[in-house]
């Protein structure tokens, strides 16, 4: 097989290690909650921290494949997020968890980012969105089996068991990569900028965590002002900082390009709505509905077999239709999907909502890989590890943003009628915020160049 077909599925195998993981999670959350002593909203902490971790230590994961291999920096953070998944198993109180979750966000940090970027640097553009696609592909088996999978154990065994499956995987891709990619580095890397990283981490630390727990009732409010005080001081002065230094951590400069900042700034708003989703189904479906946590599952990865479908069908609609019309219109029809939860009852057959969720990971699929792609349209090799950095950073503070913004719509939903607990009167509301925050990003996208992307599309 040749190596431009190897490599992505080399690729896929740390996608699906991490895939796997935030699904199967996402299913145990409310026994998660009650085996530690805490409330399913409240494991929100859990889900950023996670996150968190991913988009601080993103940006210096291309560097330090530049400086050290990729090779070298892919193993490693396999063996960071099998360490993490290991402590999460053992934890037994809310804050060992959260630590644990943000260690096993180290690890991902570095694995997905310099995972695309050997993609990128193995590709050529022309066949990039093929590749995209193939290393996307495997990759979803890991949503498709996590909610089942993740159910099922969780009803039958423990839920502590859904975080040691990561260890044979971490096994087999240490295997792979070590047997078939190699450990390609810049001849010149470029000085890591130390000051940028530590107002980067302060910027996207104070900012996110700060957002998460001004609902905590055991953080006080001053804490999390404090926190937002100090990500907002630290962001301005990034950007700033960032226009007087030649190689910043985050090249902010990429943003003067069209279709970069589309996919990146798009790409973000979009996915606040669409990565709620998984947060709130699960909470719905177990405690609203009085569904077990295998049953919730075998409803959930309906949206999985939706985005498999879609991605053998992606190159085709793009060469179609362009990367534009594609996304302008998807956006709106995928924000539609997302809030179609809201009118799901206790008595709603289940039949409709695993067709709802089907169709729905269709359009989400399809959105997606688009936005994936477009961002790297106008970017030149020598700047590719900068936007995989940012691009990264991105979709994991949209992701965070999301949850953040599903668990505040809940906890206002609850206050405004009372409720000391979560019921499924609760969840329509937080549906609804999400799907219109996805179906927003469609004015983004529309502000694209109507050729953009035609090269990734071969479109003439």
């Amino acid at each position: 097989m040749p190596r431009e077909r190897i490599v992505p599925f080399i690729v896929a195998v740390a996608l699906f290690m991490e895939n796997m993981d935030s699904t199967v999670i996402a299913t145990a959350l409310p026994a998660i909650a009650a085996d530690i002593g805490t409330s399913p909203i409240e494991l929100k902490l859990a889900i950023t921290s996670y996150l968190l971790a991913l988009a601080i230590f993103i940006p210096m994961s291309g560097w330090m494949a530049d400086r050290f291999g990729a090779r070298t920096i892919f193993r490693s953070a396999i063996v960071v997020f099998v360490a993490g998944s290991i402590l999460c198993a053992i934890s037994g109180a809310l804050w060992h968890f959260v630590l644990a979750r943000f260690l096993q966000g180290m690890g991902g940090a570095m694995m997905s980012p310099v995972g695309r970027l050997v993609l990128v640097r193995s590709v050529d553009k022309s066949r990039l969105v093929d590749a995209m696609a193939l290393v996307t592909l495997p990759a979803l088996i890991g949503p498709l089996l996590g909610p089942p999978l993740g159910g099922f154990i969780t009803t039958f065994a423990s839920w502590h068991w859904i975080f040691l499956i990561n260890v044979p995987i971490g096994v087999i891709g240490f295997a792979l990569v070590t047997a078939f990619v190699d450990n390609v580095k810049s001849d010149v890397p470029e000085p890591f900028d130390t000051a940028g990283m530590a107002l980067v981490a302060l910027g996207i630390g104070g900012l996110a965590f700060g957002a998460t727990v001004s609902t905590v009732a055991f953080v006080p409010t001053w804490v999390a002002a404090t926190l937002l005080g100090l990500g907002a001081v630290a962001t301005a002065a990034y950007v700033a900082y960032s226009r007087r230094v030649a190689n910043p951590v985050m090249d902010l400069t990429l943003f003067a390009l069209p279709t970069f900042r589309a996919g990146v700034a798009g790409g973000f708003v979009f996915r606040m709505g669409a990565g709620a989703l998984p947060f709130l189904m699960p909470l719905m479906l177990q405690i609203g509905f009085h569904m077990t946590p295998f049953e919730s599952g075998l409803v959930t990865f309906a949206t999985a077999i939706g985005a498999m479908v879609m991605k053998t069908l992606v190159p085709k609609i793009l060469r179609r239709f362009g990367f534009r019309a594609t996304m302008t219109v998807n956006a709106l029809l995928a924000g539609v999907t997302i809030g179609a939860p809201a009118l799901f009852t206790p008595s709603t057959p289940v039949w409709i909502m695993i067709a709802v969720l089907l169709v729905g990971g269709l359009f989400r699929s399809l959105q997606f890989t688009s936005i994936n792609t477009i961002a790297f349209a106008e970017v030149d090799p020598r700047r590719m590890s900068r936007a995989t950095s940012l691009t990264s950073v991105s979709q994991q503070l949209s992701v965070s943003a999301g949850v953040t913004v599903g668990a505040l719509a809940l906890e206002t939903a609850m206050a405004l009628r009372g409720d000391a607990a979560l019921s499924a009167a609760t969840f329509p509301p937080a549906f609804m915020t999400i799907a219109l925050l996805s179906a927003s990003a469609t004015l983004l996208f529309a502000m694209m160049p109507k050729d953009a992307g035609a090269e990734m599309a071969q479109r003439k």
